[in-house]
Formats: C-alpha cells, sequence, structure tokens
C-alpha cells in the first residue's frame, strides 16, 4: 500500500501532485479558497476536499470522514499562509497579521491524527518568529522529533530561487534527523535554468491552452517593456521610460522591477503577481511582453497538462502561492526515505 497524507492549505494542488508523484496516496485536503478549490478538484477528483476555513474544520470529523484511527495517517503536510512572515513586500515580516496564527491549527490537527510525519513548509521569516518554537515545542511533548531546514529550490532541479523554510518532525523522540536534506536524496541534486520550463513549455503547447496568455499591457508599459535589453532591468530603461516613481529611489530598493527573466539562470521567485511586470523580474527573456500564465506554472514545474480555474488574477494567484510540484515530489521522497519500511 502506498503511505497516505493529508495536504492542509492544499492550494491549487501543487504539493498534492508532487506528493503523488514520490508515491503518497493523498487521501485528503483543506482549502479555503474557492477559485484554488475547483482547481484543486479539477486535478485531484479522488482525493476528499474540504473547501473551508481550517479554523472550522474538526481534525478529528475529518480523520473519522477518512476511515482512519489516531497512528495511522503516515504524513501531515501543512503551508499556513506565509503572506505576514514574509519579507518580499515590505522588508520586514508582519508579526501582528492575524493569518500568522493559522500554523498552531498544525498542532490541532496532529493531536488528533498522530501521523508518522509532519512537513510544514513556509518562508524563511518564519525562522524569526517565536510561534515556530511553539509549535516545536508541541510537537516535542506530543513525542516528535523536529529539525528545521533551510530549502533553496533551484538545488534541486527547480528552475527558480526560492527559499524556504521546512520543517520536518517525525513520531518519536529517538529519530536523529539529519543536517542536510540534500544527503537523503542526493540524486535531487541538480542545477535548473530558466530556459527548462521555457522549453517544455514550447515542446509540449497546446493550442487551446486557457493559459497561454500574458497580461495586456497599454501602449506606455509596452513601450517601456520593448526598451529593456536581454537581461536588463529598470536601470537600463532610456529615461523618458522611467517611471518617476522609481526616480527618487537608491540602487537597493525596486531592483527587480520590469526586470527580464534570464534564460541561463534560475527565474527569480514566483509570486502572486509572476506575470506582472512591475513587480518583479517578470518580462520574457527575448519576447516584449510579461510571462505567460503557463510559463509561471512551469517554473513552479506544474506539468503542462495541469489546468486552472478562475480569473486572470486569481489564478496568477494560484499559481505563485503554490509549493512546486517538484520541491514537493523531493520532500515527499525525504519523508519516506526517513520513515522505517518507507
Amino acid at each position: 500500500m502506498k503511505p497516505s497524507a493529508i495536504d492542509l492549505f492544499a492550494g491549487a494542488g501543487g504539493a498534492t501532485r508532487g506528493l503523488r508523484d514520490a508515491g503518497f496516496d493523498v487521501l485528503g485536503a483543506v482549502e479555503v479558497d474557492g477559485s484554488a478549490a475547483q482547481t484543486y478538484r479539477l486535478n485531484h477528483p479522488g482525493t476528499h476536499l474540504i473547501e473551508s476555513d481550517i479554523r472550522t474544520v474538526s481534525a478529528s470529523a475529518l480523520r473519522r470522514s477518512l476511515g482512519l484511527g489516531p497512528r495511522e495517517l503516515d504524513l501531515l503536510k501543512t503551508c499556513p499562509p506565509c503572506q505576514g512572515f514574509s519579507t518580499l513586500a515590505s522588508g520586514k515580516g508582519l508579526a501582528d497579521d492575524e493569518r500568522n496564527d493559522l500554523v498552531f491549527h498544525t498542532v490541532r490537527f496532529v493531536r488528533a491524527f498522530m501521523p508518522r510525519a509532519v512537513l510544514l513548509e513556509n518562508v524563511p521569516g518564519l525562522a524569526r518568529d517565536a510561534r515556530l518554537g511553539s509549535i516545536r515545542e508541541s510537537l516535542a511533548a506530543l513525542g516528535y522529533a523536529s529539525r528545521i531546514y533551510e530549502f533553496e529550490a533551484s538545488r534541486f532541479g527547480i528552475p527558480q530561487r526560492r527559499k524556504r523554510l521546512i520543517m520536518i518532525a517525525l513520531r518519536g523522540r529517538r529519530f536523529q534527523l539529519p543536517d542536510d536534506i540534500g544527503a537523503i536524496v542526493p540524486e535531487y541534486i541538480s542545477s535548473a535554468s530558466a530556459q527548462t520550463a521555457f522549453r517544455e513549455v514550447a515542446a509540449t503547447q497546446r493550442s487551446d491552452d486557457p493559459l497561454w496568455k500574458h497580461r495586456t499591457h497599454n501602449a506606455k508599459v509596452s513601450a517601456r517593456i520593448a526598451a529593456i535589453p536581454v537581461g536588463g532591468n529598470r536601470f537600463d530603461l532610456p529615461e523618458e521610460h522611467q517611471l518617476d516613481c522609481h526616480k527618487n529611489l537608491s540602487r537597493r530598493n525596486a531592483t527587480a522591477s520590469y526586470g527580464r527573466i534570464k534564460l541561463g539562470e534560475p527565474a527569480p521567485t514566483m509570486t502572486t503577481r509572476c506575470t506582472t511586470p512591475a513587480c518583479g523580474s517578470f518580462v520574457h527573456p527575448t519576447e516584449n511582453r510579461g510571462i505567460t500564465l503557463r510559463e509561471a506554472a512551469a517554473i513552479q514545474t506544474f506539468p503542462t497538462n495541469y489546468d486552472f480555474i478562475g480569473d486572470y488574477g486569481s489564478i496568477e494567484r494560484q499559481i505563485g502561492n503554490a509549493v512546486p510540484v517538484r520541491m514537493a515530489k523531493v520532500l515527499g521522497v525525504v519523508i519516506r526515505r526517513l520513515l522505517p519500511g518507507g
């Protein structure tokens, strides 16, 4: 039998797809966003999805509905909203963001399921928050050994620079978790450039793909994008194309805005505005446009037949919020190798 998993804060299902690729049977999931839930159901029809705010979901009721007893689940994966811990937008975390407390529901579900392993994914900023220490103390009281890792996606063949905090917890204090995730899955360590994703899209492009579209731009923005040289960004723009809001900024601020993705390097982190040139280095490497939704999804290592539901902005957020599929697969393989009999 395949090892079992539950996916909390499942989003569009990137982690579920990766865990399935790693050999897990993802039995259940929880997601509150309606469009993301529709995307999830479309791509994972065999998984029992609860579309609800996790604060209203009974962990014990979910366990019983899946026919599981305590200690029968192999993996609980959780990826709470990270915006409050992120430093991308403001340069500092938002300690009072009410979404931050959602991380505590990890412990509530662990108590109900008592899984063999727990996998938590978030931004590195969580390491500076007292909530993480509190979660680890609670898990230790329940009999779990845990360890924190910094995961750089580009190290594992994912074509983007994406640093994440990973917490792995295993039931049983006897476990000695390794210092380096890469030591467990050395065959997954490889480099990948943005060109990998663009080539995959070009090779498998469907003529009827609804994600083969980019943001439309007015004449002024289109001219600005056309003036960006290959490999360039806003600092390479001639005076007439520079934004007034950028002229008074130092070279340390908004450095990624209107940047072209460089084919020979990993792409930048895909964010919830990952196809919006004003919000980062999301301009196509050579064409005068922002990247398409499908190109962004490929950089997130979604297979090119993975479909999304929602309006343009919703799909852009779903893609940017997702755990890259290959990242989830690598972590799933790590968990399987750490568990006895895995």
